[in-house]
């Protein structure tokens, strides 16, 4: 692929030689595809909004910026959404795997301001940690699209996720990131807005680049099919004299082994999902069991209070009824007469009568 429409001075670091290879990764809607195009120049990757998946395969497309800089993208399905099946999410990890060829750079983890952050994510992030290691969360780069939205609703990501409406898995992503995220809209058309928005993620990519030491993310997937590869080369090179048949048996079976190769892959990824998927049902089973009883001890709670409630005003009305008929009783009687006691008087004063 020729050079990119993305005319922007990109700052020169100590890596500026390296090919880098960012992979985009999440659920179905995010705008992966939007976010590979924004980050391309171009409408390399097919790109609309639909409840199912445009991207139906791994895609690489190329681009190399005004001073230079090659930048792999590959596109990826939907690979955790809900829907998918774990043998096409296998297959599709090892074909990632071989178009990253010599590692990846960036992981680029793609959500959207528009969606709530859902379980289905956070599941997706265990997941890949589960089939890379928990290093892959060294490479990763959160994404926002949905920029515009944001931007009419006068709000910054930063008020975005600093408010009470951030879920804690989703601080807790950040927080494995080390806080990487860059806000994207696909939608724009100002050209220095979407220069800008590059700029900020490959900035970040750098970063990450950086921090690994100029090593991107590898694993032994990329060394054995990074040697395999190497090894036919060398028979290929090898092959002056060879009668075409010969040529012919041999490249089939490169292609043969290398074929084997990424299904032992498919079936190691699949084994990591399974074991995943596993132990998520059973994590998700538990907080269940738990919310339930949590649910069931309230209710029981609830239940004795308003008992007790009901018994206090039973007995509030026995008392008040007690104390109408009292004062009914009082009211109705009446009063007593009086007592006509002798007067007994001083004898002094009843001679003084006398």
């Amino acid at each position: 692929m020729g050079a990119s429409s993305i005319d922007v001075e990109r700052e020169l670091t100590p890596f500026s030689g390296v090919v880098r290879t960012v992979v985009l990764f999440g659920r179905t809607g995010n705008g992966k595809s939007a976010t590979g195009n924004s980050i391309l120049g171009t409408k390399a990757f097919k790109s609309r909004r639909s409840s199912a998946g445009v991207t139906g395969t791994c895609e690489l497309k190329r681009t190399v910026t005004s001073d230079g800089q090659t930048i792999n993208v590959i596109d990826t399905p939907g690979l955790f959404d809900s829907s998918v099946e774990p043998e096409f999410i296998s297959k599709e990890i090892a074909r990632c795997v071989d178009l990253a060829k010599d590692g990846i750079h960036a992981v680029l983890v793609v959500l959207s301001v528009r969606n709530r952050f859902t379980k289905e994510e956070e599941a997706a992030i265990l997941s890949l940690q589960t089939i890379f290691s928990s290093k892959i969360t060294d490479y990763m780069i959160v994404v926002f699209t949905g920029g515009d939205e944001l931007e009419e609703n006068e709000e910054t990501l930063e008020g975005y996720l600093g408010g009470g409406g951030c879920p804690e898995p989703l601080k807790n992503i950040l927080n494995l990131c080390r806080n990487r995220r860059v806000l994207f809209d696909n939608k724009t058309n100002d050209k220095t807005k979407k220069a800008e928005q590059v700029r900020e993620l490959l900035s970040l990519v750098n970063m990450v680049i950086a921090q690994n030491g100029g090593q991107p993310y590898t694993h032994e997937w990329f060394t054995d099919l990074k040697g395999l590869r190497l090894s036919h080369q060398k028979e290929v090179e090898s092959v002056e004299g060879k009668k075409k048949i010969e040529i012919s048996e041999m490249k089939k079976n490169m292609e043969r082994s290398y074929d084997d190769k990424l299904k032992r892959i498919t079936e190691m990824v699949e084994l990591k999902l399974t074991q995943t998927t596993t132990r998520l049902q059973q994590q998700l089973a538990e907080e269940q069991a738990t919310r339930l009883k949590a649910q069931e001890n309230a209710q029981i709670a609830q239940e004795k209070s308003n008992d007790e409630i009901r018994k206090l005003k039973e007995n509030l009305e026995s008392a008040k009824r007690e104390t109408e008929e009292l004062r009914k009783n009082i009211a109705d009687k009446p009063p007593p007469p009086l007592l006509h006691l002798p007067i007994t008087l001083p004898l002094p004063l009843r001679c003084a009568i006398l």
